[in-house]
C-alpha cells in the first residue's frame, strides 16, 4: 500500500540533542512530519497536544523513562491506539519482553541503522494508513445500513396502514358479495385481489419488524402465555384463507399448554409458518398444526404435504447470505423473508427453528419456545 509520508506525523521523544537532530533530518527528508521532545514530560504534553500518528521513544531518559511514558499514553483511551516504537541500548530479553508489556510496537536498537530504521518506522506507519481507510469504510457502512433501514422502516410503516385500510375493504367485499351475486368472473377477481393485498401486507409487517429487529429496537416482552390458545386464534384467522385453496386446517393442541415468551412474537412465527404451509400446498390437501411438550420446552410443527423443497435449496433456507425465496403452487409470490424473521424471533425468545422436506412430498417447519417458568413460592 502506497502512503504520502507528508499526512502522517511523527513524534521523536529523546533526552540527547544529537540524537534528536539526527532522527529528525532522516525523517524530514522522507517527506514526514516531525516533531520533537527532550524528556518525557514534554513528551506527554506535545502527545495530547499534536496527537502524534507514530511515537519514537528513547528509553533511558531522566525524570520518567521511556517504559513509563508508554505505560501512561496506554491508559488513556484518546492517546491507546499510538504505535510506539523504543529506542534503546538496552538488548536483554527481559527490557524486550517489558517494553512490550508496556504497549511497544516495535524496537530499534542503538546505534541505529538508517535503511532499518526507515523500513520499521514505514511499516507502523502503512498499518496506520491500512487502520484509516478500515475505520473509514466501517464508518461508510455504518451509514449505509443505516441509510438503508431508515427506508425499509420508512416504506413498510407508510404503506402498512394504507394497505391495510384496502385490505379490511377487500375483507368486508369478500363476505358480502358471493358469486351468485356478482358472478363467477368477478368473485374471482375480487378474491384474487383480496389475496394479494393480504400478503402485501403479511410482507410490509414482516419487514417492518425485521428492520425493527435488526436496528435493536425490538423488545423482546416475556411473559407466561397459553400456547395452545394463542395457537387456536391463529388457525381461526386462517382457516378463512387456506378455505380459498380448499386446504385443511387440521390441529393437534393440548387443552392448554404454558410457556415463557414474548406473545406478539411468537403468533408472527406461527402465522409465516401457517401462511407458507398454505402458500406451498396443493388445493384439497391438508395442513397440520401440531403444539406438543419435549423436554424442557414446548414445540409447535406445521406440516404440508405440498411441492417440497430440494436437497439444494434447503441449503440456501435461513441464511441471509443466501437469500431464497420460491413461488407458491399458485404462484403466490414469497419475498424468503418471513422465515428469517421467525428463526430471529425462535432465538429470540430462547428457541430455535429447523425444517425437514422432501421434494414432491411436502415440508415441516418446527420452533420451540421455552415452557412456563415454575413459580418459586414467596418467602
Amino acid at each position: 500500500m502506497k502512503i504520502t509520508p507528508s499526512e502522517y506525523k511523527i513524534l521523536i521523544v529523546d533526552d540527547v540533542p544529537s540524537n534528536v537532530l539526527l532522527l529528525k533530518v532522516l525523517l524530514t527528508n522522507e517527506k514526514f512530519n516531525v516533531v520533537t521532545a527532550s524528556g518525557g514530560m514534554q513528551a506527554l504534553e506535545l502527545v495530547e497536544k499534536e496527537r502524534p500518528d507514530l511515537i519514537l521513544l528513547d528509553v533511558m531518559m531522566p525524570e520518567i523513562n521511556g517504559f513509563e511514558v508508554a505505560q501512561r499514553l496506554k491508559q488513556k483511551e484518546e492517546t491507546a491506539e499510538i504505535p510506539i516504537i523504543f529506542l534503546t541500548a538496552l538488548n536483554g530479553s527481559s527490557d524486550i519482553v517489558k517494553g512490550f508489556q508496556m504497549g511497544g510496537n516495535d524496537f530499534i536498537s542503538k546505534p541505529f541503522n538508517k535503511e532499518e530504521l526507515i523500513i520499521r518506522i514505514t511499516h507502523q506507519i502503512s498499518l496506520v494508513a491500512a487502520n484509516r481507510i478500515i475505520l473509514a469504510q466501517t464508518e461508510e457502512l455504518q451509514k449505509t445500513i443505516m441509510g438503508r433501514d431508515k427506508l425499509y422502516s420508512v416504506i413498510a410503516h407508510d404503506l402498512r396502514s394504507p394497505v391495510g385500510s384496502i385490505k379490511m375493504v377487500l375483507n368486508m367485499l369478500i363476505l358480502n358479495l358471493p358469486a351468485d351475486k356478482i358472478g363467477d368472473e368477478m368473485h374471482d377477481l375480487l378474491t384474487i385481489a383480496n389475496q394479494t393485498t393480504e400478503d402485501v401486507f403479511s410482507l410490509l409487517d414482516n419487514l417492518l419488524k425485521w428492520t425493527k429487529s435488526q436496528i435493536g429496537r425490538v423488545n423482546v416482552v416475556y411473559q407466561n402465555l397459553d400456547l395452545s390458545q394463542l395457537a387456536e386464534g391463529v388457525v381461526e384467522i386462517f382457516t378463512m384463507v387456506a378455505a380459498t385453496k380448499k386446504i385443511t386446517i387440521r390441529t393437534e393442541i393440548p387443552d392448554k399448554l404454558l410457556a415463557y415468551g414474548d406473545t406478539d412474537m411468537v403468533k408472527t412465527i406461527i402465522r409465516n409458518l401457517l401462511s407458507n404451509a398454505i402458500k406451498f400446498s396443493e388445493e384439497g390437501s391438508e395442513v397440520l398444526l401440531k403444539v406438543e411438550e419435549k423436554e424442557d420446552c414446548a414445540v409447535i410443527s406445521v406440516q404440508d404435504h405440498g411441492c417440497g423443497i430440494d436437497e439444494e435449496s434447503q441449503k440456501k433456507l435461513l441464511h441471509t447470505d443466501t437469500h431464497y425465496s420460491t413461488f407458491g403452487t399458485k404462484n403466490e409470490e414469497g419475498s424468503g423473508l418471513g422465515l428469517l424473521l421467525c428463526l430471529d424471533f425462535a432465538k429470540k425468545n430462547g428457541g430455535d427453528l429447523w425444517f425437514s422436506s422432501v421434494k414432491g412430498e411436502g415440508s415441516m417447519f418446527s420452533f420451540s419456545v421455552p415452557l412456563k417458568q415454575p413459580d418459586v413460592a414467596a418467602e
